[in-house]
């Protein structure tokens, strides 16, 4: 691979290094793209992280389950042949296993059999609520109602919540469903502002590296945080990055001035989760020195790591957790998320505790949802936010997306010998193993690992497979972006540059979810034929001199 004639020069790439990384991946698509007319190149785009797996049996239920909430709002009304009824809930949960003793045996109709009796002999739903409940849920007939989550949807989501996030509090959770996890963030930053809990111009702690919005959103006008980064910087004896905290960085938490933390729990994107002991040192500060602490945490891939722990487990009273469906099950065009807050929590009580004109102020906001509007909890103020309060009664994720939230949760709760996550880990780990025989490097052992993104530190790896003279070469002379340029420019493999995560500058993002085992040798071989070149480039240079 030669790297001679690049067409982004050093001054260019220095802009581009301001752009957050998806932004820039634009760019980068359309260098590969355009050296693909030049040569006989597949485009390797490793960028992005939806994957490209799809939990296939939840959603040919949803489908089935579809079709017999069609028959079922016929049933209710015929008159025309164009127009039905809806579907109703006497004796529908018969009519259902009538249906489906009428279908050929498949893992969908087992898992549409299961989620019935799961509901009825496990959650203690009555079996025509429970079934009427998901089939006008489904037909999409009303209006989400609650419209923080459909109620017997929620204790499912819920369960899969504490099956797989580590354990629910003390008095559980209350959920409210929303539009993706991206819609969830944008949810719960407002209405911590509008009520109290965050003001304009407060001291935040971001946990680095990190989902870039949750580095752009405090920048924001409407919220313009004082961020203090802490950062991953815990290495191992050989100078590899653990993605780990030193316990000095933790201990910033202790400064009340510090009045919220953002993390994604395992990271993105080294896709690392907390060692315990982190979680318990923070979950103790929060208890115990600064009470006023607002703990945000992002989830997303929790699932892919065994004994996962979630602070909103952990530190529950203290914690909006947001978890998004979307990796596991392969369903991001879903857009389905839920934001968990602690039914004994201290938002309820700081904002019940606010000085009288700013309860006045919230009084006036929400008076007219609530006859009692200071007793609101904060996770319903959020929804009421959601749709800017006078629309409140039109909130809510629509019902059809509640019911296949409900259906990816239950194929979790009734695979008992948890094959999902383990064929998910499968894959993740062929992917992995095919990188390193490219980079032709050992496979890291890490299980704080969940390898749905691996950050590589390109001066680390220079450091121990070159010289230290070659890494000082290499950023006295080119941009810490120039790798991903070369390698999109050149091999057509698009990677997303750390530093615009806030990780190390020269470091390369590659997600293991989105593409076929096969590219991750390529992706190994490119950046490795990459460094190469620039190591002759610092041969020859010091050789001339």
């Amino acid at each position: 691979m030669s790297v001679d004639n690049t067409e982004v020069d050093r001054a260019t790439e220095k802009k581009y290094e301001q752009l957050s990384p998806f932004e820039l991946k634009n760019e980068l698509i359309d260098l590969a793209d355009e050296n693909l007319k030049k040569t006989a190149h597949t485009m390797i785009n490793a960028g992005r992280g939806n994957p490209n797996w799809t939990s296939i049996v939840p959603r040919e239920a949803f489908y089935l389950l579809g079709q017999f909430a069609a028959g079922e709002a016929r049933r209710d009304w015929g008159e025309f042949p164009e127009l039905a009824g809806m579907p109703q809930a006497d004796g529908i949960a018969g009519r259902l296993d009538q249906f489906l003793t009428a279908q050929a045996e498949t893992p969908a109709v087992a898992l549409l059999r299961g989620a019935v009796d799961y509901g009825t002999a496990r959650a203690g739903f009555d079996a025509d609520a429970w079934v009427g409940e998901l089939a006008d849920a489904i037909h999409g007939d009303h209006y989400p109602v609650p419209d923080r989550m459909l109620t017997q949807i929620e204790k499912v989501v819920h369960d899969y919540l504490d099956l797989t996030m580590g354990g629910a509090p003390a008095g559980g959770w209350d959920l409210f469903a929303t539009e993706g996890g991206t819609a969830a963030m944008c949810y719960l930053f407002d209405s911590a502002v509008v009520n109290g809990l965050l003001a304009p111009g407060d001291r935040i702690a971001i946990m680095t590296p990190i989902f870039t919005p949750y580095l752009e959103i405090p920048e924001l006008e409407r919220f313009h945080f004082d961020v203090v980064e802490l950062q991953a910087s815990r290495e191992t004896a050989t100078g590899m990055h653990t993605w780990q905290y030193p316990a000095a960085e933790i201990e910033k938490l202790t400064d009340p001035t510090i009045k919220a933390l953002f993390l994604v729990n395992p990271s993105n994107p080294p896709s690392v989760m907390l060692d315990h002991s982190t979680i318990e040192r923070i979950a103790e500060i929060a208890e115990k020195v600064n009470p006023n602490l607002t703990i945000i945490t992002d989830d997303v891939y929790g699932t892919f790591v065994e004994n996962f722990r979630s602070l909103m487990s952990i530190a529950a009273a203290n914690t909006i957790g947001v978890y998004s469906f979307s990796k596991y099950f392969g369903c991001t065009g879903w857009r389905l998320g839920v934001i968990a807050v602690a039914k004994d929590n201290s938002f309820d009580k700081r904002i019940a505790a606010l000085p009288q004109a700013e309860k006045d102020r919230l009084t006036r906001r929400y008076f007219s949802i609530a006859l009692e509007p200071e007793k609101l909890k904060f996770i319903d103020r959020m929804v009421a936010d959601s749709r800017d309060v006078a629309l409140n009664h039109t909130a809510g994720l629509s019902t059809p997306q509640q019911v296949q939230m409900a259906l990816f949760a239950l194929s979790d709760l009734l695979d008992k010998d948890s094959q999902h996550r383990r064929d998910c880990e499968a894959i993740i780990a062929r992917r992995l193993k095919a990188l390193c025989d490219g980079l032709e490097i050992p496979v890291p052992q890490d299980p704080n690992a969940a390898n749905y993104y691996v950050e590589i530190d390109l001066l680390v790896w220079v450091h121990q497979n070159y010289s230290p003279e070659f890494a000082t070469w290499l950023q006295a002379e080119h941009e810490p972006v120039d790798p991903v340029f070369r390698l999109a420019e050149v091999g057509s493999v698009v990677l997303l540059n750390g530093g615009g995560f806030d990780g190390p500058q020269w470091s390369v993002r590659v997600s293991l979810a989105n593409l076929y085992q096969r590219s991750y040798d390529t992706i190994g071989a490119a950046l490795r034929a990459v460094m190469n070149d620039y190591h002759e480039e610092f041969r020859s240079s010091t050789a001339s001199h």
